[in-house]
């Protein structure tokens, strides 16, 4: 990892230069204020864009126009009080038969309409069959949009076998969009939507760059595969993925065709649950856990799946919805980010889990996600002036200050990074450590976490009906753990985007996790914001698609390969550079930023069976002295931005 060379004070001194006036203000101590450029454009170059796989990180590209845009509700009249859904059999080239539901907007008394539509599609591996899991959007139907949902290759009342976003299933959306066009009820205009895993088939199927695919309207998707949620800092999801893939081979085991049709549901039935246990999911996760080398090292299997790697060829309007407190919480807003370059983008993140995304809306003004869909399409797939293009650019709603607040882009074009150091006292503050400051040691073990908000973030938002006290709180989880805290805060604090900790550790094992977590602190109450996780063995970072503001890395780019493992040497200080996923949060006058350092973040993470043995015993400590400075890069952002 590239550090700075330079003495400790210039070090300082340079990092004292970058800090947003507000920001030197309320944190006070050691840095001088400095006045962020006053001009908009001068402060949205400051920005680079993160690499992916096959290319270097660049300067940002900042849109800086439709920034004082505000929500406007589309809500037209229904004309369509009635819909009618009808099963068909789409036929592959190489013969695998996939259900599909086709679903018409009906008049008063009950009859489909009779002229070709413009065309909503889902590709689901949920079985679309399942009581209670019909994709079927009502609003859009009683709005005049036809809609198609089909149970992809080896799933549901599909044939074949299951492929999982892969090469085979990529090349079917093909097919499948090539049959849906050619249908009498399309009128050739085709809208890709979806939710969650129907985001993820939308995002990958409007990459395709299908002529008939005009518009695409994603909400939770994930954006990569291997850093979003399987391997996040290295380490085996052992909450979203076990989970993830019970809900799938649920649509096996529970598809209603095994009873309606038994003589060709039942062997169909058999046939997906016999490859799941043999030959897809199961052996997928066991490899994962026990360290199997094909899976647990970023590699063309986890790239061919990330829509962020194909999303260059997504070139039609593209709506992203996304969540703070989703699974796939780092990866929406670099959808948005690589697709705006192409094509008219629009980016809405909530207070959400995975579950739950758009439930409170309306809010603030911004309109249901049924409404934004409506206008949405109309205006890309009918051609209508319904005014899309003019509602805000990027939404985001704001933890601390309660509300939607909007901006033309993302990252947030005003962000200035405000470097805060980590202090052997266990403070939290812009002046540089001295160099007696001590370290500070937690134990190392790999089972903290259990009762935390990661756990509700990471299982979906499922656990988090139990309604635990825990899961709104981090005094529990972070009570073994090493935390620094700022001083209270003079003035509001705003921070928008990625974040990274730059930590110097060491162990007395041969490996170790680490797990930060970022809170909001009022007095006894530590309200969590967001967190990374990082396997000390696969701490190498590539410079080069590593993003960047003011000059600093604020967001790692790891490879992950098995090239780029690394050896822990024990007791050797070490550094790491740990991506703490982006937020969005004011942190109020009086209250304190708390970065938590700990050994784990359980089932969120869980290493690899070699990794767990390596580390999961041993004291880690986290080092702060002039040596060894320990620090935390944040996007701070003028609180001038929230109104």
């Amino acid at each position: 990892m590239k550090r700075s060379k330079g003495p400790a004070a210039l070090r300082a001194a340079r990092h004292c230069m970058v800090l947003p006036l507000a920001a030197a203000g309320i944190l006070a101590a050691g840095c001088g204020s400095s006045t962020p450029p006053a001009d908009n454009a001068l402060a949205a170059a400051r920005w680079t864009t993160l690499g992916d796989r096959a290319h270097a990180a660049a300067a940002a590209a900042p849109i800086l126009s439709n920034g004082g845009a505000r929500w406007s509700d589309y809500n037209p009249a229904a004309p369509y009080p009635n819909q009618n859904t009808t099963t068909v059999a789409i036929t592959l080239p190489d013969g695998t038969r996939l259900s599909a539901d086709v679903t018409l907007p009906a008049d008063a008394a009950g009859s489909s309409v009779s002229q070709p539509l413009p065309t909503v599609v889902s590709l689901t591996g949920y079985d679309k069959n399942l009581p209670g899991n019909s994709v079927v959007n009502s609003y859009l139907g009683h709005h005049g949009y036809a809609q198609v949902i089909v149970d992809v290759r080896g799933t549901g009342g599909s044939q074949g076998q299951w492929n999982m976003f892969g090469a085979t299933e990529q090349a079917d959306y093909v097919a499948i969009l090539d049959w849906i066009a050619a249908q009498p009820f399309c009128n050739g205009s085709i809208g890709m939507y979806g939710e969650s895993l129907l985001g993820i088939t939308s995002a990958l199927a409007a990459a395709t760059r299908h002529p008939a695919v005009k518009a695409t309207f994603l909400i939770v998707p994930m954006a990569d595969a291997y850093r979003d949620i399987v391997f996040t800092g290295g380490e085996t999801n052992a909450a979203f993925i076990p989970a993830w893939f019970m809900l799938v081979m649920a649509g096996t085991v529970l598809n209603p065709d095994a009873v309606t049709d038994p003589a060709t549901g039942v062997p169909l039935d058999l046939s997906q649950l016999f490859t799941a246990v043999t030959a897809d999911e199961v052996p997928l996760l066991l490899g994962a856990i026990l360290g199997d080398s094909n899976e647990v090292y970023d590699n063309d299997f986890w790239s061919i799946r990330s829509p962020r790697e194909h999303a260059g060829d997504i070139r039609v309007p593209t709506f992203v919805v996304g969540g703070l407190d989703d699974v796939f919480q780092r990866g929406e807003p670099l959808l948005y980010e690589a697709v705006k370059r192409n094509a008219p983008s629009k980016l809405l993140i909530g207070p959400w889990t995975h579950i739950a995304a758009g439930s409170n809306l309306p809010a603030d003004g911004v309109p249901p996600l049924s409404h934004i869909a409506l206008q949405w399409f109309d205006q890309y797939l009918r051609g209508q002036d319904s005014g899309a293009g003019a509602q805000p650019n990027v939404t985001q709603y704001v933890y601390g200050f309660g509300h939607y607040v909007t901006a033309s882009d993302w990252p947030h074009p005003r962000a200035a990074a405000q470097r805060l150091y980590l202090h052997g006292d266990r403070s939290l503050a812009p002046a540089m450590p001295g160099a007696a400051e001590p370290g500070n040691t937690t134990l190392q073990e790999p089972l903290n976490g259990l009762c935390s908000a990661t756990t509700v973030q990471w299982t979906a938002g499922i656990l988090g009906y139990l309604q635990l006290p825990c899961f709104a709180d981090d005094t529990v989880v972070e009570a073994g753990a090493v935390n620094y805290q700022t001083a209270p805060m003079a003035q509001d604090f705003y921070l928008n985007g990625p974040i990274e900790a730059d930590l110097w550790v060491s162990t007395t094992a041969s490996d170790a996790s680490l797990s930060v977590r970022l809170d909001d602190v009022d007095g006894s109450t530590v309200t969590p914001l967001s967190s990374g996780l990082q396997l000390l063995s696969m701490r190498a970072v590539d410079a080069g698609r590593s993003r960047t503001l003011d000059g600093q890395m604020i967001q790692p780019w790891h490879p992950y390969t098995q090239a780029a493992l690394q050896d822990v040497a024990a007791n050797t200080p070490t550094a790491v550079a740990v991506e703490v996923f982006p937020t969005s949060a004011l942190i109020k006058a009086g209250h304190q930023l708390r970065v938590s350092i700990g050994p784990s973040d359980f089932p969120h993470g869980l290493p690899p069976l070699p990794a767990l043995a390596s580390g999961a015993a041993g004291l880690l400590t986290v080092h702060s002295d002039a040596q060894h400075p320990s620090s935390v890069v944040l996007p701070a952002v003028p609180v001038s931005a929230l109104h």
